[in-house]
């Protein structure tokens, strides 16, 4: 007290009256029972009240019904005990509009009599209060609709940490199961796009930068393969602390949204497998008939052989009567042979041209182990597929290669048909060695017995039984694939049990330094 009035001599009185009238908060001094004894200009702005019309007057003229009585009773229940209140009132000015006040009152007991009075600021906070609910409404917009995404979405800031996600995310992470998925999908778009897509690096994401349908594969814990269809953007925020509001600065994060693609894959993978189906059956059916004919010219051949002989012989003899008239029928019959061996030779078909193109050689294997997913499921056969990480590209024909490899795995799993033995495994692997491409092609079926693994090369020899459709080409033609591509053809005569074949494919010298990076899938 003592010092209150030591600084009081310092001013005069009416300097702590201006102040107070003068103040921007409406301030209002009432006697204990809350009747209006002043008020400042401040005061009758925001209430709309004059000075003569609330002089005298109870401070109740500014409640409202839209405040609970409850409010009201916990203030009055503090002033009376002689303790500030604070909190905000819906109150009700002269012309009936409500605003709300945020409001303080304390009690100021007179020191000369010991009367009690109440100093009451409020200050108009309406329009802070909407900001406030709309920002919040704002926000609860925002999150519902984040949440509602049919995508993943995920927001990191300059340390790589996530600090926004919405529930497709979550299911996102849940379903890859190893890591954040945010910073494995980065790693991907960065090793795709060649950006460095890190908002604390220089020049790292500029606002507005990013990347858009960028598709790239993910692997799950169990090795099976997500796709998604990323898209980012990097934009900066303003920081709102006080120590930037005279030196603006800006936080960068990046906002990665992800969306599932994987059954849009499959479904696309599936109808790229029905057509190369589509376009194996059609060369297959092809060959066969190109096969059927030359079997039919090759059976023709061996009689016509035989009666050219004899009537050479008969020729050479000079003999007349009888043997010349045989002869004669002979040579008809030759003439008549050879015209229906040239008419068979005129309506084979051509084969199916193709240009040559830069292949990826796991890739060519794992489409066929696609196409006879079928026939293995229904073998109870077990697929060990090891492809090599990376391989370089071979040049070549791609159906042709696809024709060799499906009869080189066909042949596999007929053998694993006929087999008894409880282990049904076809294995496929992939590796380079120096300039070639290999691939082995193995089984635990019945075998070629060993003194006919060369025989099996030749034409129309087949070691299936009758009627089952086989005219013995199947590997001829293989081996005519390989060799044509520059390659090699042929069975490991060490291997047992089973058979193992090895396919030789020279790397393409046009672009040896390219590597295409293929992942093989266990099937």
């Amino acid at each position: 007290m003592a010092k209150l009035e030591k600084m009081t001599k310092r001013f005069p009185t009416g300097v702590f009256l201006a102040a107070v009238e003068q103040s921007s908060v409406a301030i209002s001094i009432t006697d204990a029972e809350a009747k209006i004894l002043y008020v400042n200009a401040a005061f009758c702005e925001v209430t709309g009240y004059g000075l003569d019309e609330t002089l005298g007057r109870n401070e109740s003229i500014l409640s409202d019904k839209h405040t609970p009585p409850q409010v009201y009773r916990e203030m009055w229940s503090s002033l009376v005990a002689r303790r500030p209140w604070s909190g905000r009132l819906v109150n009700r000015r002269k012309d009936g509009t409500r605003y709300l006040a945020d409001l303080t009152i304390s009690p100021v007991t007179d020191v000369a009599d010991g009367s009690l009075y109440f100093l009451g600021m409020h200050r108009d906070v309406t329009a802070l209060h909407r900001l406030v609910r709309e920002l919040r409404n704002q926000k609860l917009l925002v999150e519902t609709v984040v949440d509602s995404a049919p995508m993943a979405l995920a927001l990191l800031d300059t340390e790589q940490r996530v600090v926004l996600d919405n529930l497709e995310y979550k299911n996102m992470a849940a379903d890859l199961g190893d890591g954040e998925p945010a910073l494995r999908v980065l790693e991907a778009l960065r090793a795709s796009s060649g950006m460095v897509l890190d908002p604390s690096a220089p020049a790292g994401c500029s606002p507005g930068e990013g990347l858009t349908g960028r598709e790239i594969e993910l692997k799950r814990a169990d090795g099976s393969s997500r796709w998604y269809a990323c898209s980012v953007r990097c934009f900066e925020e303003e920081d709102a602390s006080a120590d930037a509001f005279f030196d603006p600065q800006a936080k960068s994060f990046l906002l990665l949204a992800m969306n599932d693609i994987t059954q849009a894959r499959r479904q696309q993978e599936q109808e790229r497998l029905n057509a190369l189906r589509a376009v194996l059956a059609e060369s297959e059916r092809l060959q066969q008939l190109r096969e059927a004919i030359a079997g039919a010219i090759f059976q023709m051949q061996i009689p016509l052989n035989l009666i050219g002989a004899a009537s050479a012989m008969l020729a050479r003899q000079q003999a007349g009567g009888d043997l010349q008239a045989l002869n004669g029928v002979l040579t008809q019959a030759m003439q008549t042979g050879q015209a229906a061996l040239d008419t068979l030779r005129q309506g084979m078909p051509e084969a199916m041209s193709e240009d040559e193109s830069m292949l990826n050689l796991n890739m060519l294997l794992r489409e066929v182990l696609a196409l006879l997913t079928e026939s293995i499921l229904a073998e109870g056969i077990v697929v060990d597929w090891q492809p090599a990480y990376a391989l370089p590209p071979i040049r070549g024909r791609a159906t042709q290669l696809r024709q060799m490899f499906k009869q080189l795995m066909q042949n596999a799993i007929d053998a694993l048909r006929q087999s008894r033995s409880p282990l049904r495994e076809l294995r496929v692997t992939s590796e380079r060695k120096d300039g070639t491409l290999i691939v082995s092609i193995s089984d635990s079926g019945t075998g070629i017995p060993h003194e006919l693994r060369r025989k099996v090369f030749e034409p129309f020899f087949t070691t299936r039984r009758a009627g089952g459709g086989h005219v013995g080409m199947g590997l001829t033609l293989a081996q005519d694939v390989a060799m044509g591509h520059g390659g090699w053809l042929e069975i490991d005569d060490e291997y047992a049990p089973g058979c193992r074949v090895w396919v030789g494919l020279p790397v393409s010298t046009t672009s040896a330094e390219t590597v295409l990076e293929q992942e093989g899938e266990t099937s």
